[in-house]
């Protein structure tokens, strides 16, 4: 743990302009809280503070201090205590206990699928801890979770979240925390889903979350499929180039309409472009998350890529069939039609030795300057794909 110290001053310049900076009072003039870590701010005085993981039954700081701020490095959760003596007298002690406390979780930085594999821990969180939780989160996804978690208020802006909590989490993927101070382990070598649990305390196992399905039923009457094929960068791409073109007529020859559910229909940079891959429905545009959620709810299958539909397809109970080597097996949700080629260059982005630059759309950390840049899903072949696709319960066998 770290101890920072700070002039008076400077304390209540933070004070006027952050509002819920240490939110709550102790006596002779202490105040604390357990927003970004565990906070005591301390008067002029000859002060003693020890601060604990009551969990882990563990001292984390102990020392002597003149006045100012004491801030513990570890910004996760854990259950703390708080110790302050003064003149060598206890005058203070204090277990953290979130229950009936106004409390906030921060995940708007991410992306759609970073959002449906945090939601379920969130709402796990707030069952165990009965804490009055608020949830910011990106603007576009209110509509798809906000009924669905009463207990939760979701909220879309630092602003309308407001402030005067007493406890604060960032649910987010951290680069470069060399020292752990953000999350317990680093998200690349536990997954997405895990991630998040970690950093809310919680057992790292999957939590499904909930999202809104768009009233009106089964969308046409015939057995239908979804895909997506675009992504957020050219990595998480099937790179294959003929790839989309046979899987697509194999699933019309077996009797399926295919229908694909992207909101783009062209996505790249430069003079690399992806397009709706011929043969498929298009259903691409700016409709609601929730209505995506309808198509796939009724879908017989969903096959997609390493993005935010397949997360959602997974939240709305599809089979989802997940083409991805940039990511490993275990970064995603649990699918038994996971395909990936071991036999090529695969799994980079879960790989602790590489950080994604997102900046980057070409990002290929390993072979992005050879002949072989992106072969994790350039060596993904559409055979393999048909296989994977005919070991689905209820497949249609139907093709000639």
């Amino acid at each position: 743990m770290k101890s920072e110290t700070l002039p008076p001053d400077v304390i209540a310049q933070k004070i006027e302009r952050h509002g819920s900076f240490l939110t709550n009072k102790g006596p002779e003039g202490l105040h604390f809280d357990f927003n970004d870590g565990c906070r005591v701010s301390l008067p002029p005085g000859d002060w003693h503070v020890t601060l604990r993981d009551m969990d882990t039954k563990s001292v984390l700081f102990s020392s002597p201090v003149a006045q100012g701020v004491v801030q513990s490095s570890k910004r996760y959760y854990l259950k703390f205590e708080i110790e302050v003596k003064k003149d060598g007298r206890l005058i203070f002690s204090h277990e953290m206990n979130l229950e009936g406390r106004p409390v906030l979780i921060k995940m708007r930085q991410g992306g759609i699928g970073d959002h449906l594999a945090w939601m379920g821990h969130v709402a796990e969180f707030q069952r165990r801890h009965k804490c009055v939780l608020t949830c910011v989160i990106r603007p576009d996804l209110l509509e798809l979770l906000q009924a669905e978690y009463p207990d939760v208020r979701l909220v879309s802006s630092d602003e309308e979240a407001g402030g005067g909590y007493y406890a604060s989490y960032n649910v987010l993927i951290f680069y470069n925390d060399s020292e752990r101070n953000h999350t317990p382990i680093d998200y690349r070598a536990v997954g997405l889903e895990k991630n998040a649990a970690l950093i809310l305390g919680l057992a790292p196992i999957s939590r499904r979350p909930t999202v809104k399905i768009q009233e009106g039923g089964r969308p046409v009457a015939e057995p239908y499929v979804c895909l997506a094929t675009q992504a957020t960068s050219q990595a998480k791409y099937w790179n294959n180039p003929v790839a989309w073109r046979a899987v697509i007529q194999f699933l019309k020859k077996s009797g399926y309409r295919v229908f694909c559910i992207d909101r783009e229909r062209v996505n790249g940079r430069g003079t690399i472009w992806n397009y709706l891959p011929h043969g498929v429905e298009d259903l691409t545009g700016p409709a609601p998350l929730s209505e995506r959620a309808r198509w796939l709810k009724h879908a017989d299958f969903f096959v997609g890529l390493s993005s935010g539909l397949s997360w959602l397809a997974w939240a709305s109970e599809t089979p989802v069939v997940m083409i991805s080597g940039f990511t490993a097996s275990y970064n995603e949700f649990e699918t038994p039609y996971r395909v990936l080629n071991w036999n090529v260059c695969n799994g980079c982005s879960n790989d602790i030795r590489c950080q994604l630059d997102v900046s980057d759309f070409f990002w290929c950390p390993r072979l992005g300057n050879t002949d072989r840049r992106f072969e994790c899903t350039r060596g993904i072949s559409p055979d393999q794909v048909i296989e994977t696709i005919k070991t689905i319960p209820g497949f249609r066998k139907t093709a000639s």
